[in-house]
């Protein structure tokens, strides 16, 4: 059953925990902007850079996009990179039953590059889908189709673990199964979008992921 299954990860609030720091930033960003809109950062998980600049930021000039850019490149230079608990020795797990995997994430590739190095990341995956390969981000399922395609393998063979609504529409939309991770989102308002809901990885091992096929 193992050699016919992929796992792909999402990045920030599946393998890092980084979302409560994202929180501060794109708190300062909204309150500068687009006051009138509660909770953006919370609106926005998930999705790149561009999208949230059009969706959000379209009627502000080029001069506030790269203000925005900017103010958040150099929020990520401070960020502390930390395991989501459990997620890097399961990610070795399936690495060691021959299981292939892939990191499919909204940011860029240098600060992947950052995560990489800080947590020796590298050797755990067999592709990597950042923003700058995909014209549409998540929700859209380019993303995700295009890991599968990297790895050779049918979408519909693969799992994928995300904590936003944007990337779990995303894995959906590319017809793969879905494990939902509550670090991001409440449980509750998950479960109606995927297999299972897991806080971490502490308790969730492959025969876990294994009885969901």
């Amino acid at each position: 059953m193992t050699q016919k299954m992929t796992v792909l990860f999402d990045m920030d609030g599946v393998v890092i925990d980084t979302e409560p720091q994202y929180d501060i930033i794109w708190r300062e960003i909204g309150l500068k902007f687009l006051p009138e809109i509660k909770d953006l950062g919370r609106i926005i998980k998930g999705t790149t850079m561009p999208n949230i600049l059009k969706n959000y930021f379209s009627n502000f000039p080029a001069s506030v996009h790269k203000e925005i850019e900017e103010m958040v490149a150099a929020f990520e230079l401070r960020m502390d990179f930390f395991e989501i608990a459990g997620s890097i020795d399961f990610i070795k797990s399936l690495k060691a039953a021959g299981i292939k995997t892939g990191l499919v994430t909204s940011s860029g590739e240098e600060k992947v590059e950052a995560v990489y190095d800080k947590l020796s990341l590298a050797p755990l995956f067999d592709t990597l889908v950042t923003s700058s390969r995909v014209a549409e981000g998540k929700p859209h399922p380019m993303c995700y189709l295009l890991a599968a395609k990297d790895l050779g393998v049918d979408p519909s063979t693969c799992f994928v673990l995300e904590d936003s609504f944007a990337g779990i529409a995303s894995g959906r939309d590319a017809g793969m199964k879905l494990v939902g991770l509550s670090t991001t989102n409440s449980a509750a308002s998950l479960e109606s979008l995927v297999l299972k809901v897991i806080p971490d990885f502490k308790n969730f091992a492959l025969s876990d992921l294994e009885a969901l096929v």
